[in-house]
């Protein structure tokens, strides 16, 4: 379209037609983002436009859209002062229809009293960006205020170490070695006992059944050969004899091992690298022909 001089001193082309008209010169020079925003600001013109006219513009501004990016941005503040890679756009509004070149872009707002906002974002052409932007309130420390004078610190006592538990470090193992050598020493001596004194009531009885049939002495059993009836008592006294001594030898050995693992417990280790105790006591084990135990001497 030829434009007049004439014509437009006497203003005889209405602003959104010039700026149609404009937007579609760009569109044929491939000024893609020009020719979009002078059209869409045509467009935006109701009331001016003909009928033919905004034909024409429409046809033109579909076509300049889709080889540029469409922004939609608003902000809060209304009056912040937008920049797009870092160059103001010119104007202060709540919303803002921009059209930008494919690539990657960076918006900035700033406003006094207000922190700056920054949006980056990357796209294609075609593309439509939604972007809202909330410019926060920047912190304002009073000039009145005294500063913080911070409490000095009160001495804390210092944590007192907690001893080490009977069962800390390697010494603990030995224990419950101990206890468990202990727990089975007796109880195996216990159960051998207990046979060796069935097998002493099963040897009475049979002797006195033997006696009760032969008018013989009571020492014949025991001198009588292998082949003799009384042979079988032979073998229950050896049988007894061997399990009260193995219950009896078993017991005491469990015995002493329990002591000296209870011993553990308040004797001074640290020969051992462990920490010392509190006191020391002496541990003898006792065997008599009606007890068998340990007997612990000491203070603690």
């Amino acid at each position: 379209m030829k434009l007049d001089r004439a014509e437009l001193g006497r203003g005889a082309l209405d602003p959104a037609e010039l700026a149609g008209e404009l937007g579609l010169c760009e569109l044929e020079l491939r000024e893609y983002r020009d020719a979009a925003e002078h059209l869409t600001w045509s467009l935006a013109q109701d009331r001016a436009l003909p009928r033919e006219l905004r034909g024409r513009f429409q046809i033109g501004q579909a076509k300049a859209v889709f080889y540029v990016v469409e922004l939609l941005l608003s902000v809060d503040p209304p009056d912040a002062e937008v920049l797009i890679d870092g160059k103001p756009i010119g104007r202060t509004a709540r919303a803002y229809k921009l059209f930008l070149e494919p690539g990657r872009h960076m918006v900035r707002a700033r406003a006094p009293g207000r922190e700056d906002a920054f949006h980056v974002f990357h796209a294609e052409r075609g593309d439509k960006q939604e972007i809202m932007m909330q410019l926060p309130r920047a912190a304002v420390v009073s000039a009145m205020e005294p500063p913080a004078t911070s409490k000095p610190a009160s001495a804390q006592p210092a944590a007192r170490a907690k001893d080490p538990g009977p069962w800390a470090s390697w010494p603990g193992t030995l224990r419950i070695a101990g206890i468990a050598v202990a727990t089975a020493g007796v109880s195996v001596g216990a159960i051998l006992m207990i046979r060796a004194g069935k097998l002493d009531d099963e040897l009475a009885a049979r002797r006195d059944r033997l006696l009760g049939q032969s008018p013989s002495s009571s020492s014949m059993c025991w001198q009588a050969p292998r082949n003799a009836p009384c042979a079988e008592l032979a073998r229950l006294q050896d049988a007894r004899n061997l399990s009260g001594r193995a219950g009896l030898a078993t017991i005491i050995t469990g015995g002493v091992v329990g002591a000296v693992t209870a011993a553990s417990f308040v004797t001074d280790l640290s020969f051992l690298g462990s920490s010392p105790a509190r006191g020391r006591i002496h541990v003898s084990p006792v065997a008599t022909g009606e007890e068998i135990g340990a007997r612990l001497e000491g203070l603690w």
